[in-house]
């Protein structure tokens, strides 16, 4: 049954991705699906927002979600399509998935790959990108089961001690941000 069900999730997933290669130039395309089957390096994008209390918004994966399904992670995430930039990308998604318009700026990349529990391999260049906002989020319920402001000192040290409720790809993140002062103080 579960079988089943990420076969009809992952083919309503049949999106093109960039490929790219160790220093982010695009080498080509290839589909989504494929890509994470076959772990190929592709471009993708975390989006962090914070408000005026110094607070991130993170969400929680909708569990149909094709992988990290029912996991908290940052505000959004995703890949660009071909022909289109990371931060044009990054304002189409986090309005779709999270009903927010703000501005946004790139601050940092890093690589990571991990196998996924269901067999899927996240293989990506992220691109980090950061933006401010005290709108609240209306976020779409195909995407997000569950959001909320968290401190983020606070979920630092939640990412190292309960990694199992988080992506993969955000406690990465967050100290990459960390460590490279892009957190707003707190």
């Amino acid at each position: 049954m579960a079988s089943n069900k990420l076969e009809h999730n992952l083919n309503d997933q049949e999106d093109t991705i960039i490929l790219v290669d160790a220093k982010g130039a695009e080498v080509g395309t290839y589909p989504k699906l494929a890509a994470h089957k076959d772990g190929r390096l592709h471009r993708a994008f975390s989006i962090f927002i914070f408000n005026s209390l110094n607070e991130l918004l993170i969400q929680k994966r909708n569990e149909n979600k094709y992988h990290s399904g029912g996991l908290w992670t940052n505000t959004c995430c995703s890949h660009p399509r071909p022909n289109e930039t990371v931060l044009d990308a990054a304002t189409r998604r986090l309005s779709e998935e999270m009903g927010l318009a703000t501005e946004l700026a790139e601050v940092l990349e890093f690589t990571y790959k991990v196998t996924l529990p269901n067999g899927l391999i996240e293989n990506e260049y992220d691109h980090v990108i950061i933006g401010f906002t005290d709108a609240t989020p209306i976020p779409s319920a195909d995407e997000v089961s569950s959001w909320r402001w968290v401190n983020t000192s606070e979920v630092l040290v939640d990412t190292q001690r309960h990694p199992e409720t988080y992506t993969s790809w955000f406690p990465i993140a967050l100290k990459k941000l960390k460590e490279n002062n892009f957190l707003p103080d707190f």
